[in-house]
């Protein structure tokens, strides 16, 4: 799930905005809340996907961020 979190005056991932099954849907509610002009960097990390949202003068405003959960290790069939 990829989840939108806008900032507050303290820190960047200050309040969930909303969830979205998509990257493009996600991306669609922070222009729709933040404006159109706003500017995003990806960012891919080990355990999850960022997407930075600055606005034209590059002041942080919020992020996108999709988690990924552990990877399942596959187990040999003992014979």
């Amino acid at each position: 799930m990829w989840q939108f979190w806008e900032g507050n005056n303290k820190y960047i991932q200050g309040k969930l905005i909303s969830e979205h099954s998509s990257k493009a849907a996600a991306i669609s509610k922070a222009k729709t809340k933040l404006g159109k002009e706003i500017k995003l960097t990806e960012d891919n990390r080990k355990n999850e996907k960022i997407i930075w949202i600055d606005s034209p003068t590059n002041i942080p405003l919020g992020i996108i961020r999709k988690p990924t959960g552990a990877k399942r290790i596959r187990q040999s069939k003992k014979g």
